[in-house]
């Protein structure tokens, strides 16, 4: 019977539950991982109970990161939700952790005085973050980074903006900087040893990745030791033991972390560094078990995930009486420092019989250095391509003899194995059954490929099964390369639908992904890192790559005038006899006699033999000869009239009828609103045109209901249309929501077009868009989550302070040059 039937079973007495009690005590990733390798042993073997100290479902803490930097929501890291826990008959007790243990009776109780009995107890408290206890550690502002308090935390700091001090510069100490540069912070790193993440990364490694991060405004110092943190009541700053004083309002400690093992000790369990454990997890009690970052197994402590899930199997395994057992872990780390890629595996400090075999590329960020002892990998340091890491890896872990291929070791499988460039089916297709395919969740990929071969056919039904790609995205393309390669024929290949151009291999949205995780800034940037198979790119990918950066990176983001359309970098329509249109813009379809004056002027000035209305409510002058723009453009910005953008991928118009200003069947200020909108929006550049109508009464005169973002007016408030449009194939809008005010409609306008400019592809318009992703996943995200919606709207109109510059004042002192470019990119989209 299913989790619910069980549960009605039990409260009207129909049943009596048999089943062992397991009782967890932590409902992090090891805790609830455990629990999912049980249920997928025997479902029906225990009756689980797990508490938790946080008032979360299970999340993952290694997406933290995307979380304070702003790339993702707390909703986009749960691996488990209520529904999980509801379905697998899972009592989940929040914000009660566990402070003591019985084992004589077997029983936990929590810090609410609630007791619980156990027949199986599994102890999952994973670790605790160091504080180093210089003078004012306790001060307010000093906070660790840990789980989801402590984000939020430091996002509330980051509001209030000011200057961070970062004392840690391993993995998590610059992720937190990562964050709160992003969010606006000024940062410093203090780190106290003389290189940075010096457990994954040797010297030059480091300092390939202490000059990047400086490249992006940070300010690292190694070698610095603090002497105390400064202030009264708050943090003021934190001075160095050489003197130096770093003024900070947040002070970061991530210096590490230490097993929890104070409930097990108290409990009279074995401990050492950990809790003590044998091979199925088992502690010095044979009632309680334990595992994940607490634990000690043969006198080692692993803080990464990989060693976990491998626990975690061994555990189920145990509990469910199979016969395998946990013997340990050799590891690699494979991580995104910042969006910067960095490797590393086993020893490479070199001593004694050590070589090393090293390649530089100081221009492409590219650092490799293999470390051979006897003719076999001890260890392996990557920074900037980590492309081979897997590879490298599984050689070492199987303890291959690579005397063979050793001239060629270094460029990595596909030279070493084949003599010529990568064939990435081949390459994934040589690895070995156990070769780690995901991190993140320690999926190998005899794994994935069960996954496939019993009937997992797409990305999404692996993401959902085994759970690779389904975290940080970076395995996505060996995810994909096995889907291909197990398949064969039978796949079509979802990337093949979706891939950028013929340049890459790599999608649209994993671009998008890849620029933001890897903090890339320029179009050049993204080809070297993502092997761009033509250098200079094409007419298709370089306009895409322009507005996916420019999108990531308002403000700071350089705009690449020859990535654009030629309609697009001349703000005027080029017309097939060779001359141009120009479109000045008409806040809502309103003018005036000093706008029209100036049209006219401009039209005899120039001899331009038409002038049209538009449908969308503007005036626009044909025939103007390419020489003549920058007068055009001159004359008509005098006027105060700024570009229309009729040409760009951008907001074009904001249509609207009179309203209740003026017609009798008005129920509000249709024209009014619309000119709002417009103000707001223009100068935006999008995926693909957007437009905009406002009308005032159910009538529809502006034809609302064709428009990307449609407003129909009623007695009681505004009606919010998504998704139309008109063309060859009309589209209806849908209804996203009814709001009251014009300030909830303008609020509602800016989140959805922030979401399609961050989560549509180039040149998707948001008809096709909306039928990709669903309209409910969109209202998911701006009807339901206020949050969401006020930090989508914040986006754009932050976006916006920097796009609502009037191009054609921009344009007459630099057109000249403008205008001679070679007009490289013909629109043919």
């Amino acid at each position: 019977m299913d989790g619910f039937a069980k549960v009605l079973a039990r409260s009207t007495g129909a049943t009596r539950d048999t089943r062992e009690h397991l009782v967890v005590v932590g409902n992090g990733m090891a805790g609830c991982r455990a629990v999912e390798e049980i249920l997928a042993r025997d479902a029906d073997r225990y009756r689980v109970t797990i508490f938790g100290a946080e008032p979360h479902v299970n999340y993952n803490r290694i997406m933290l990161s995307p979380v304070l930097a702003g790339e993702k929501t707390f909703d986009q890291i749960v691996i488990n939700d209520r529904a999980w826990y509801a379905d697998n008959d899972i009592e989940l007790i929040v914000s009660d952790p566990v402070e003591a243990i019985d084992r004589a009776a077997r029983t936990v109780t929590a810090k609410s005085g609630r007791t619980v009995g156990y027949d199986r107890l599994l102890i999952a408290t994973g670790s605790d973050p160091f504080i180093i206890p210089v003078p004012g550690h306790d001060l307010d502002g000093v906070i660790s980074f840990r789980d989801m308090a402590d984000v939020d935390r430091m996002v509330a700091a980051a509001q209030q903006g000011g200057d961070a001090v970062v004392i840690g510069g391993g993995l998590l100490g610059l992720e937190a900087a990562h964050g709160l540069s992003l969010r606006g912070m000024k940062v410093t790193v203090i780190h106290l040893m003389p290189n940075l993440m010096e457990r994954q990364l040797d010297e030059a490694a480091g300092w390939l990745l202490k000059s990047a991060l400086e490249a992006r405004g940070q300010t690292i110092l190694t070698g610095g030791d603090t002497a105390e943190i400064v202030g009264d009541v708050g943090v003021e700053g934190v001075r160095l033991k050489d003197g130096r004083l770093i003024p900070a309002s947040l002070v970061v400690m991530a210096v590490g972390i230490r097993p929890n093992i104070s409930l097990a000790r108290a409990a009279g369990l074995a401990v050492g560094r950990g809790i003590h454990v044998d091979d199925h997890m088992v502690t010095s009690d044979p009632a309680v078990l334990a595992v994940g970052e607490c634990v000690e197994h043969a006198g080692q402590v692993y803080g990464l995930v990989a060693p976990l899930w491998d626990m975690c199997r061994a555990l189920a395994d145990g509990l469910t009486d199979r016969h395998t057992g946990y013997r340990g872990s050799v590891t690699s780390t494979k991580l995104k420092v910042s969006g910067i890629d960095v490797f590393s595996a086993g020893d490479f400090s070199g001593g004694e019989g050590a070589q090393d075999i090293v390649l530089r590329d100081a221009s492409r960020g590219v650092y490799k250095r293999v470390v051979v002892r006897e003719d076999r990998i001890a260890g392996a340091v990557l920074y900037g391509d980590t492309a081979d890491g897997g590879w490298y890896f599984d050689l070492m872990k199987r303890g291959e003899d690579i005397s063979s291929v050793r001239d060629m070791l270094i460029f990595g499988q596909a030279f070493a194995l084949g003599g010529g460039p990568p064939d990435p089916r081949a390459a994934v297709a040589a690895l070995s059954d156990e070769a780690e395919i995901c991190g993140c969740n320690g999926v190998s990929k005899k794994t994935v490929v069960a996954a496939i071969e019993g009937g997992a056919a797409t990305l999404d039904a692996i993401r959902g099964g085994c759970k690779a790609s389904a975290s940080c995205g970076s395995c996505t393309g060996l995810v994909e390369t096995l889907l291909a390669v197990t398949l064969g024929d039978d796949y079509a290949g979802e990337r093949a639908v979706r891939t950028l151009c013929k340049c890459t291999s790599f999608g649209h949205d994993d671009v998008r992904r890849e620029i933001v995780a890897q903090g890339m800034r320029t179009i050049p940037e993204v080809m070297q890192r993502l092997h761009w198979t033509t250098p200079d790119g094409c007419s298709s990918c370089r306009p895409a790559l322009n507005y996916y950066l420019l999108c990531a990176l308002p403000g700071d983001y350089v705009d690449d005038q020859q990535s654009r359309f030629v309609n697009e970098r001349l703000h005027a329509n080029i017309q097939k006899d060779g001359t141009y249109s120009v479109v000045p813009r008409m806040w809502g379809g309103v003018t005036n006699p000093r706008e029209l004056r100036a049209i006219a002027d401009v039209v005899e000035k120039y001899d331009a033999p038409l002038v049209k209305v538009t449908g969308g409510q503007r005036l626009d002058i044909f025939g103007i000869k390419k020489e003549d723009l920058p007068a055009v453009w001159a004359d008509l910005n005098a006027a105060g009239m700024v570009s229309g953008h009729a040409y760009g991928k951008s907001l074009r118009t904001v249509k609207t009828c009179v309203g209740s200003d003026w017609c009798r069947f008005g129920t509000q200020d249709s024209t009014g609103l619309g000119i709002q909108a417009e103000r707001m929006t223009w100068g935006s550049w999008m995926p693909h045109k957007f437009k905009i109508a406002v009308s005032g009464c159910p009538r529809n005169c502006a034809e609302a209901t064709i428009k990307d973002f449609g407003v129909i007016c009623v007695d009681s408030g505004y009606e919010l249309h998504v998704g139309g449009n008109g063309g060859i194939h009309v589209r209806v809008t849908d209804l996203l929501c009814k709001v009251a005010t014009e300030a909830e409609a303008l609020h509602y306008c800016a989140a959805f077009i922030q979401l399609y400019r961050e989560q549509a592809r180039y040149l998707e318009r948001t008809a096709p868009w909306i039928e990709r992703v669903g309209l409910e996943w969109i209202k998911a995200r701006i009807v339901e989550d206020a949050e969401g919606r006020d930090a989508l709207a914040a986006r754009f109109l932050y976006a916006q302070s920097f796009s609502q510059e009037d191009p054609w004042a921009a344009r007459v002192s630099g057109v000249d040059r403008e205008l001679h470019q070679p007009l490289v990119l013909a629109e043919t989209a």
